[in-house]
């Protein structure tokens, strides 16, 4: 995978550390203990004589006594080179150290990425594929929102749900578009883990949680809606409110004070220590449960209502739409994942990713559609307001 996706994205998907950063960690610590070995040498006397140690930005040369050749293997320098079978010399002279012969290039060969062209042209244009679906999502919940808000119409506990939704899927997005975008991420992945790594990936963890229990919220929503006749929606608005916000704060929380104590290495987007990513994944893997139970209630709900000879005309038009929304926000709800709850986090990762980023970008897109634009009472107001 590319090192931008890997590095933020969900840990759930992906192993601790990609082979490229290990490279650069490795590449980091021979440069460091090259330096290390010259400041050594300078204040020895002793070591002054001959060749000092030198740092060429590939591999380092020790010191060496005048009119030594020394020899380095091409496996000993990087795991980059194809042909590892091949010699670099370099000569201690009384002017210093000669010039490489023959150069790293001729010695050792550089790979080809020829074979790995069609994997990168097919992420560069998956990356092209998901970017425009989070655009398109973000433009059109900012859109929503906007609806939603500003026409007092539309002010209702519905709504109300649907807005902070919308802004679970946005910040959803943008924590997303945040890792895939970085214009070196790799960089930003195998240095030193700091502060604000470890926060971006907190962060990120939040809004996952907090998208995927608002999608609970607007199943507790419309089991409640079509359960109970009369019910006052405002009294269980702020229970919804705390399970919408309130649930994944603490669970974050939870997941940061555990890591901060028991696993606090890198930039906190392993899942090495399965109890720990347990703190998150299983609230997630429950919602979904939870969610599913849900909707099988919902259409059973919906068949007896329709069923049910008092029901016609208005009543019975109106649960169809019903029926219909639920059906068609089933796959939106998470159940999908379902898949790959309880599987290890390195199986089926290219499908994983394909659903998290290509059709997961355009989830907000289609969920600002069905709750606002598609709307029956949105679109016939606005053709009055227009008209």
């Amino acid at each position: 995978f590319p090192c931008s996706v890997l590095c933020l994205f969900s840990s759930w998907l992906f192993p601790a550390i990609h082979p490229d950063c290990a490279l650069v960690v490795q590449h980091m610590k021979a440069q460091e203990e090259c330096y290390q070995s010259l400041k050594h040498e300078e204040s020895n006397r002793s070591t002054r004589t001959g060749c000092p140690t030198a740092w060429d930005d590939i591999r380092c040369w020790y010191r060496a006594e005048v009119g030594q050749v020394v020899s380095v293997s091409c496996a000993n320098v990087s795991q980059l080179f194809a042909n590892n079978q091949g010699y670099i010399y370099r000569n201690c002279t009384e002017d210093g150290w000669s010039d490489l012969y023959p150069s790293y290039e001729e010695a050792c060969e550089f790979t080809e990425d020829e074979e790995t062209e069609p994997e990168t042209t097919y992420f560069s244009n998956f990356k092209q594929v998901y970017t425009a679906g989070y655009a398109t999502s973000l433009i059109s919940l900012i859109s929503a929102i906007f609806v939603f808000t500003v026409f007092r119409k539309f002010h209702c506990t519905r709504n109300y749900i649907h807005i902070n939704l919308f802004f679970s899927f946005i910040l959803r997005a943008s924590a997303i578009n945040e890792s895939t975008d970085s214009s070196d991420a790799c960089d930003f992945c195998c240095s030193p883990p700091q502060a604000s790594c470890k926060s971006a990936v907190a962060f990120f963890q939040f809004s996952i949680l907090a998208n995927y229990f608002w999608l609970l919220v607007e199943g507790m929503y419309l089991q409640t809606l079509l359960a109970l006749t009369f019910v006052f929606q405002k009294k269980y608005f702020w229970w919804y409110i705390l399970i919408g916000w309130g649930l994944p704060t603490t669970i974050i929380t939870a997941w940061i004070l555990t890591k901060n104590f028991y696993d606090n290495k890198g930039c906190w987007d392993d899942t090495d220590v399965a109890f720990i990513w347990w703190i998150i994944k299983a609230p997630i893997t429950a919602s979904l449960l939870v969610n599913f139970l849900i909707f099988v209630n919902v259409i059973r709900i919906l068949v007896q209502k329709l069923r049910s000879p008092g029901v016609g005309g208005n009543d019975a038009s109106h649960f169809k739409r019903l029926a219909k929304s639920t059906l068609l926000l089933i796959p939106l709800f998470g159940m999908h994942y379902m898949v790959f709850a309880f599987l290890p986090e390195n199986t089926g990762a290219e499908a994983r990713i394909f659903i998290e980023l290509g059709l997961g970008s355009f989830q907000g897109f289609v969920v600002a559609l069905l709750y606002c634009f598609l709307n029956g009472e949105v679109s016939t107001y606005f053709i009055i307001f227009v008209g």
